[in-house]
């Protein structure tokens, strides 16, 4: 077995650098098989879908050939196919006609999930399609039969990482696929030089407002999914891109983030991301991402008059999570986690000077908007600590008894005022965790 703890570790010079070779070599293989089954999957798929008359007008495109050559999944398909859309609707598919991109063919599949197809006149058109899509990488097709088209040498883009743009007007035909360059810079591509030249000029910037919220959104929920979220959010604001979407992010440089003793890193934004790279490191759900770089949202009601204190901006931020949430088109889930990280977030950072009543109401009100796991992460990011919020799992077991498992009777609480059931049953939990507590120190 080849000993890759280290070079120190090793009796034999250089072993650790063949190992961590050898590794790689491994890792791009089942990378490559991954990407085989996936691609061999889905064109079997397609193959029920379409007649074998069709095969030869049918390609897959975009993300599911880019992520195939990668080794990566990808859940949802994009085709384009030199199909009438009568056939396509004769297959289940049906016409969406967004407000601010193309029309699309849709199908959505139990298994394979969205299915988006475009549509174009003849087979001979499709590299004037890829030529028209936003990056290289993007611009690549594979046939049904596994032959892959790649006009603008987007595979050679994509084995280094690459983000080129397919033409000059990319960003002013769709100010939105700026967004989609820093998700994909998150995600460690390198932007080229004239990509980012074509930002900076990109007349389209003057429009990005009368553009949905919700496709910015679409962008930055996958921008949380990187491997390195918080850079999506510092290329806004070097870009100076997006302030009509979220106007919070270009405050947040100006104003402190707490008392310099405690905030050695200066402002709310470069603690936020600071808070978001810790959380990233412990997690990949994009949910606890998001909840990490606004904990502090409430930061940004304070009055200046109060710099550097910010006083209260647990309940001020849970009072913007709504309206915030709401703006960005986001579900109701991301809304309720963002609202009780906002208002929990600051008495778990203390939470061994807390009363065990108000650790019983917390762990209830965790669990109620689902943030069990993403309390505890936030709080060990904000506050970094060697023991984070000890006993949590215990109080969260507590807080989900029933009355039975707590030993109270249904008669106790039938002759009980109705008013003082919910007082009763909090104490009994109280009880329950001193009990534990003392069990476990003896």
């Amino acid at each position: 077995m080849l000993n890759i703890a280290g070079p120190r570790e090793s009796k034999r010079p250089g072993i650790y650098r063949i190992a961590l070779a050898f590794l790689e070599r491994l890792l791009r293989i089942l990378s490559s098989r991954a990407g085989k089954e996936t691609q061999l999957r889905t064109t079997r798929y397609l193959k029920t879908v379409f007649p074998a008359a069709r095969y030869k007008d049918i390609f897959l495109v975009g993300g599911i050939v880019r992520d195939t050559l990668m080794g990566k999944a990808n859940q949802d398909i994009d085709i384009v196919a030199a199909v009438p859309e009568g056939e396509l609707r004769d297959q289940g598919f049906h016409l969406v006609q967004g407000k601010t991109t193309a029309p699309i063919m849709f199908r959505n599949d139990p298994v394979f999930g969205k299915i988006e197809v475009t549509v174009i006149p003849r087979a001979e058109l499709l590299a004037s399609d890829l030529a028209n899509r936003d990056f290289t990488c993007n611009a690549l097709a594979l046939s049904l039969e596994g032959k892959l088209i790649d006009p603008l040498h987007g595979k050679r883009d994509l084995q280094s990482k690459k983000l080129r743009a397919c033409t000059p007007l990319v960003f002013h035909n769709d100010p939105i696929r700026i967004f989609r360059a820093f998700r994909f810079e998150a995600d460690g591509w390198t932007m080229t030089q004239a990509t980012e030249i074509l930002i900076r000029q990109s007349p389209g910037l003057a429009t990005m407002a009368t553009i949905p919220v919700e496709r910015f959104s679409r962008e930055m929920v996958k921008a949380l999914a990187g491997n390195n979220p918080a850079r999506f959010f510092r290329r806004m604001l070097e870009s100076g891109t997006g302030a009509c979407y979220l106007p919070e992010l270009f405050r947040m440089p100006h104003i402190p983030a707490g008392p310099i003793e405690h905030h050695p890193e200066g402002d709310l934004f470069s603690h936020s991301c600071q808070v978001l790279t810790r959380v990233s490191s412990a997690t990949s759900d994009s949910l606890a991402r998001f909840c990490a770089f606004f904990h502090d949202l409430g930061k940004l009601a304070t009055n200046p008059e109060c710099y550097p204190k910010h006083h209260g901006h647990d309940d001020a931020g849970f009072e913007m999570a709504t309206a915030f949430c709401d703006r960005l088109k986001l579900p109701t889930a991301w809304k309720r986690a963002l609202a009780w990280t906002n208002r929990l977030h600051g008495n778990a950072n203390n939470w061994e000077e807390l009363r065990d009543s108000t650790r019983i109401r917390i762990a209830e009100q965790a669990i109620k908007s689902r943030i069990t796991e993403i309390l505890p992460l936030v709080s060990a990011a904000d506050k970094p600590r060697p023991a984070v919020m000890p006993g949590w799992p215990e109080t969260l077991r507590i807080a989900e008894m029933t009355t039975e498992e707590l030993g109270i009777a249904p008669l106790q609480l039938e002759m009980m005022a109705a008013k003082h059931r919910g007082e009763f049953i909090l104490q009994k939990r109280i009880e329950t965790l001193r009990r534990s507590h003392k069990q476990s120190r003896r």
